[in-house]
């Protein structure tokens, strides 16, 4: 890995994608959906400043994870722009999606237990399926198919 001096605080494209591993289009990419940012050159090059490598890691470990990038994008919109970020700012961070990650952790156990009874049923019933229908939420209002128009109605009126 290329290591890069102290003295140097502004990296190009090429130096934070070999230090990060992300690919150089990937880095634009980020750029370009407000994740991470650079200043150009007087010859129209980009230059990253020397936090922008943590901030690249952070990206892709919570994509390894599924959040999605608006949620990343909002969550490093609240970090300081002027230092580098500390264990305690990525910490805060991370805690906010912890119950999200929790509660795709048991939908992913469920999905894995009951895989195979669905393959093998094949129904996926509103009403039973414990995939489509966890803990027979919908049983207790409605069965089959007078969800759908409900699910239609409910879109029409958050509107």
């Amino acid at each position: 890995m290329p290591q890069i001096p102290e003295k140097i605080h502004e990296l190009t494209v090429g130096q934070v994608s070999a230090r990060s591993g992300a690919a150089v289009s990937a880095l634009h990419f980020y750029e370009a959906k407000g994740l991470i940012s650079s200043r150009r050159t007087s010859g129209n090059q980009r230059r990253y400043s020397r936090d922008t490598l943590r901030r690249v890691a952070f990206i892709r470990a919570a994509q390894r994870v599924g959040i999605p990038l608006a949620t990343i994008r909002e969550a490093l919109a609240r970090l300081p722009e002027e230092r580098t970020p500390t264990r305690e700012d990525w910490a805060r961070l991370s805690e906010a999606w912890r119950t999200e990650l929790d509660e795709r952790i048991k939908q992913l156990n469920r999905l894995r237990d009951h895989l195979t009874d669905c393959i093998g049923c094949g129904c996926l019933s509103l009403d039973t399926c414990v995939l489509s229908n966890p803990d027979d939420v919908f049983g207790e209002r409605l069965t089959g198919s007078r969800l759908m128009p409900e699910r239609k109605k409910a879109r029409e009126t958050a509107d």
